[in-house]
């Protein structure tokens, strides 16, 4: 079957990758001011923290229509014997449902959950790609894909917790107390849903080379095929942390540097970077 793979901007996959194996890439909303601008078109992670910074208010995210969708779907059902697409967690966007209601306009249009975000999602989207090029019809791959999504293991260490306060994703009394105790803490993507797991204290990147050997070190569970390392702005020092920590305990084939798009930016500001990667 020739089927093409669409997901959401979400996924934050390099544009490298999203070239080599002709992802087609739908746009969400980033509103600032009151505007609405298309995710990584008209508006960039660079551009968001110049805006708070300079005293503006926190932007917001946005889910496409079903509408959006359907336009979306009907670019490529047509040339394709199947469309599949992948969202962000249900559980952060009405994205999914609304892709739902779209797809059911086509025959050869299937929808699924990354149950995930940021390259999360995107570890989602590499592994469709890679089994549509084998796979007996759309339902087996959206079957497949389902089953894989409780593989991928996501997480980022924050260094600040203020985008999350002004979000309303975390009291200003926990944030508060974090502050004052130094405490870094680890968000975990976990059934689709974002939960603390474990809070990291010193600096920040000393926090950040505990965080990636308490990721990576002495586990034999781990799929070792793709590595992301994705980041909001972060320290030379920060960086040069994580290297040397990528280096000790990464046997990984593929490693991925990237940057992480305008919703993670939106939500959890600069200085945040995870590890994101599959388990077998």
């Amino acid at each position: 079957m020739n089927i093409k793979i669409t997901s959401d901007s979400t996924c934050d996959l390099p544009k490298n990758l999203v070239e080599t194996y002709n992802i087609g890439i739908v746009p969400l909303i980033v509103v600032k001011n009151d505007q609405s601008y298309f995710d990584g078109v008209d508006i960039t992670p660079t551009d968001i923290f110049a805006h708070i910074a300079a005293g503006g208010d926190l932007c917001s995210t946005a889910a496409l229509g079903v509408g959006d969708y359907q336009d979306h779907f009907a670019k490529y059902a047509g040339e394709y014997d199947g469309v599949l697409h992948i969202n962000i967690s249900a559980e952060f966007s009405s994205s999914y449902q609304n892709a739902c209601l779209a797809a059911e306009e086509f025959d050869n249009v299937r929808v699924v959950d990354s149950r995930n975000l940021s390259t999360g999602q995107g570890l989602v989207v590499l592994k469709a790609c890679e089994l549509a090029k084998t796979c007996e019809s759309l339902d087996d791959l959206q079957d497949q894909l389902n089953e894989f999504t409780s593989r991928v293991e996501a997480s980022f260490l924050l260094d600040q917790l203020k985008y999350m306060v002004k979000g309303g994703r975390c009291s200003a009394v926990a944030a508060l107390g974090a502050n004052l105790l130094n405490l870094k803490p680890c968000i975990e993507v976990k059934d689709g849903k974002m939960s603390v797991v474990k809070k990291y204290r010193g600096s920040y990147a000393k926090c950040l080379a505990s965080y990636v050997k308490d990721r990576l070190s002495g586990r034999d569970d781990l799929d070792k095929g793709t590595l992301f390392v994705t980041r909001t702005p972060v320290t030379d020092e920060c960086l040069q942390a994580v290297s040397d920590a990528v280096k000790e305990y990464n046997d990984f084939e593929n490693t991925y540097w990237n940057e992480a798009g305008c919703t993670v930016s939106c939500h959890c500001g600069p200085g945040t970077l995870g590890v994101l990667f599959v388990r077998k």
